[in-house]
């Protein structure tokens, strides 16, 4: 059986995996890409428990891949914002995307397409667009349903 943490092994991917290794942080990080800002639009889109939820955005925080910014001040209410750091984490997210569209296809195609925010192509798994060849980043692409798409999507999508 493999001990609750990675603390013992000398890997980066081990020292990755204690920070965003489980299921609802790497969910949290794809939702805040998508644009998701607040706790209860993040548990509303998720399901996750609260409890979950708060003890997950809290550890993000604290790993600097989330910011907490308060929005309203009676009764306070934050929002989470993705760092530098955690926007870092895109390709990681768009790797793990298209790995699945391959190996674990959705049916009627894949739920997500990444594309070109400047020419609307869509991006390949070595971040590029096929349409215009232009290497593609966070910034400069779009998430937008695909023709597999049985979710909801936020209201302002990366």
């Amino acid at each position: 059986m493999l001990p609750r943490t990675y603390d013992n092994q000398v890997c980066s991917v081990a020292r990755t995996l204690e920070r965003i290794g489980d299921r609802w942080t790497m969910l949290i990080v794809r939702d805040a890409v998508l644009g998701v800002r607040r706790f209860d639009d993040f548990q509303r889109e998720l399901g996750v428990a609260r409890n979950v939820l708060t003890d997950r955005l809290a550890r993000l925080v604290d790993e600097g891949i989330l910011e907490k910014r308060a929005y309203q001040e009676r009764p306070e209410r934050f929002e989470y914002r993705l760092t530098d750091k955690g926007m870092d984490l895109w390709p990681v997210l768009v790797s793990l995307m298209k790995w699945g569209d391959r190996h674990s296809p959705a049916d009627g195609g894949p739920p997500t397409l990444i594309l070109h925010r400047d020419c609307g192509g869509e991006v390949n798994e070595r971040f590029q667009c096929v349409r215009c060849g232009a290497d593609v980043n966070a910034r400069s692409a779009q998430a937008m349903p695909g023709p597999g798409s049985l979710r909801r999507w936020p209201s302002a999508v990366l």
